[in-house]
């Protein structure tokens, strides 16, 4: 089976954010092949969840929440973010501002 790279499925999320009226910008770079892709999701500046694509047991993609309990703690979701960014440098982070992000995720994975 085919997989398609980190930087096609970011771009794509990217469009399918703004065709639906939010916002979506790249915050860090990772490989553009393989690199893992953490979402920061936020619904009109409210800080919302942090969804991190990773395999399954079975070798298919999940999305996981993770990170601090409170999407509200600023200081924690940053040193979260970049403790993860330091222990693996080829992690890509995508920032959504958009009303119910986590389902525009889960939609957008149906597709991948």
């Amino acid at each position: 089976m085919t997989r398609l790279t980190s930087r096609f499925l970011v771009d794509l999320l990217l469009r399918r954010t703004e065709a639906a009226g939010g916002f979506a910008a790249v915050l860090a770079k990772g490989d553009e092949m393989s690199g893992v892709i953490l979402v920061q999701c936020s619904d009109r500046g409210e800080p919302g969840p942090l969804l991190e694509r990773r395999f399954s047991a079975n070798g298919d993609y999940i999305w996981e929440a993770v990170g601090p309990g409170d999407p509200n703690d600023s200081e924690s979701r940053a040193n979260y973010q970049d403790r993860r960014r330091k222990a693996d440098p080829d992690l890509w982070i995508v920032e959504l501002d958009i009303a119910d992000a986590p389902q525009l995720v889960a939609e957008w994975a149906a597709l991948t």
